[in-house]
């Protein structure tokens, strides 16, 4: 679900924000998107509930990135009994005018799949801002 109607409360928006912030400062060239997904009935039957989806966008196609925009996927999971919500996983996937052409996913293995592969650089530091991103969303509320 966009970011940006995911924020429905002064410690979630807050996170988001630190969300956008983490990345930025790992990649200063970024340019974030809080609402990645149109509005329109198609796309919002295939929306996640249970995800915060931020956008990110570069300009220009990057050799070592190997694609123009990231779409981050924050998983979470409501546990029935103890009625806690905490992230699961990040999803990251990268964009060319060609469509998807890598995705990475911390629900499994962490490694890159797809027809091309960020470069080394690139791939070490997303994976450690998904480390970050997991620690910020599953630390525990401070009010």
């Amino acid at each position: 679900m966009n970011a940006a109607e995911m924020g429905t409360n002064l410690e979630l928006a807050s996170k988001i924000a630190t969300a956008v912030n983490l990345f930025k400062f790992q990649f200063p060239d970024a340019r974030s998107d809080l609402k990645p997904w149109t509005n329109d009935p198609e796309t919002r039957e295939l929306i996640d509930p249970d995800s915060i989806d931020i956008g990110f966008h570069f300009p220009g196609v990057s050799r070592s990135w190997r694609s123009r925009s990231i779409l981050i996927q924050i998983r979470f999971y409501q546990d029935p009994v103890s009625n806690l919500r905490r992230a699961i996983g990040v999803e990251v996937a990268g964009f060319s005018h060609l469509g998807e052409q890598w995705r990475l996913s911390t629900i499994e293995n962490w490694n890159f799949v797809g027809a091309t592969q960020p470069s080394e650089d690139i791939s070490e530091k997303l994976k450690q801002f998904c480390r970050q991103i997991l620690e910020l969303f599953n630390k525990p509320s401070d009010v």
